[in-house]
């Protein structure tokens, strides 16, 4: 006797004995003929135009069932008769034609539905999908299309293929970690097509599970943004020319201030000593004192500007002086912990040295504290300088708090020569700028 175990517990089962009494039936059938009770009843009751005795066994049979309550419905029927304790029983094995043609539309329905969803997919990104290796097994027409690759050239190959070789290996590593323990990741990636062109696609991966929870493929959504890319391109270019223009007018503005104005002032004090040596007068004393104050306030303003030991000698000098200053100022210690040796380049120090003039000047204004502090740190390990500047004072909530022109102008420069900028705060627990610098 064959049963399909497929149909055990979904489709109506009943067992019958050699002289058609019924012996028993699964919850299927009971539900289906709406017999709650077996007490005397016959197969002929519940098939009243079928003669089981004379159906072929294994064969599948339509015809009409009826319930207890004189309905009729059509289904199919198949015998499977055995032995059992020196007896004849048969199997009776029901599908009911209502419910599989019910099931049957359901199935076309979501079959449907799902290849509406692969054509709205197919039309509106570009699409991969590869197996646990990361094997490419299908690709769409736009994947073909914007890699110039025909589609008997990628399946069988793994995206290396297409490979830019753009970004650095933890940029990769990163990738993999993350889908194969079963997490989606989303980047912008530069890919290389046929013809050695470059293009930038915007990338969603995600990872399929088995039931052991591990990936077993991988689908790759992509949208095509190389022109996206090229105008960040060219207005990063913009933004680092005018910051670029910027440095210089504050350098031309501070040298003229300590050059000239600073110069004359300087001149001025040294002629009133002379004559406060010739002869005393009150008024000569306020005009000492008003004159050293004004020749104090042009050097911070120089000094705000531009400081010229940052030219001279280079940024950890000029860190060093600028801290000390601001201590003298303001009264906030800040510690200053320094591994760097060597210069950088001159828009990197800069853009070093205005962060954390930055990041300081909001210590002093928000933070409410008497001490911060300063690292830079060079690492050969990835290349990168790291810079943080922390406080243990107020923070903020930076999911509601609308950030400030000096955290753009910070994000601004960093951008500008490759490197990136972060801020971690939270109430009550201080505030870390944390600037990542390609050396």
């Amino acid at each position: 006797m064959k049963v399909d175990q497929k149909d055990i517990g979904r489709k109506g089962q009943i067992i019958i004995d050699s002289s058609g009494a019924v012996k028993s039936m699964n919850e299927a059938a009971r539900d289906r003929f709406g017999w709650p009770s077996l007490d005397d009843v016959k197969i002929e009751e519940l098939v009243p135009v079928l003669n089981i005795e004379k159906l072929e066994e294994e064969k599948l049979v339509p015809c009409f069932g009826k319930e207890k309550s004189g309905r009729e419905f059509p289904l199919f029927i198949r015998k499977s008769s055995f032995e059992l304790d020196g007896g004849t029983y048969s199997l009776l094995l029901l599908q009911d034609i209502e419910i599989e043609a019910e099931d049957a539309a359901g199935t076309y329905a979501r079959e449907k539905e799902l290849a509406d969803f692969k054509f709205a997919l197919d039309e509106s990104a570009i699409v991969a999908i590869t197996n646990r290796r990361g094997i490419i097994t299908y690709v769409n027409d736009k994947f073909c299309s914007v890699s110039q690759y025909p589609r008997e050239e990628l399946v069988g190959w793994d995206h290396r293929l297409i490979n830019s070789g753009y970004h650095p290996k933890a940029f990769m590593q990163n990738l993999w970690s993350t889908i194969s323990s079963g997490k989606v990741w989303r980047g912008e990636v530069k890919n290389r097509a046929k013809d050695g062109s470059y293009y930038w696609v915007d990338t969603t991966i995600v990872p399929f599970l088995d039931e052991s929870g591990r990936p077993y493929q991988y689908l790759a959504i992509r949208s095509e943004i190389t022109d996206k890319k090229r105008v960040e391109k060219e207005l990063q270019h913009m933004m680092t020319r005018l910051l670029d223009v910027q440095e210089e007018e504050r350098k031309r503005l501070s040298r003229n201030l300590h050059d000239g104005i600073g110069q004359n002032l300087y001149s001025h004090l040294i002629t009133i000593n002379r004559m406060r040596s010739e002869k005393e007068h009150p008024l000569l004393e306020q005009m000492q004192q008003e004159a050293s104050e004004l020749i104090e306030e042009v050097r911070d303003i120089s000094w705000e500007l531009r400081p010229s030991v940052l030219d001279d000698l280079g940024l950890v000098p000029a860190i060093r002086s600028f801290l000390s200053r601001f201590g003298e100022n303001y009264g906030i210690d800040v510690k200053f912990d320094c591994s760097l040796f060597g210069r950088l380049g001159i828009e990197k120090e800069t853009t070093i040295y205005r962060v954390i003039q930055e990041a300081l000047t909001n210590v002093r204004k928000y933070a409410g504290v008497t001490e911060a502090a300063v690292s830079i740190q060079g690492t050969d390990t990835d290349g990168s300088v790291h810079v943080n500047v922390s406080d243990n004072g107020r923070g903020f909530d930076a999911e509601h708090d609308e950030p400030g022109v000096g955290l753009f102008s910070m994000e601004e420069r960093a951008r500008a020569v490759g490197g990136t900028l972060e801020v971690h705060s939270e109430v009550g627990k201080g505030t870390t700028v944390s600037l990542e610098l390609p050396v």
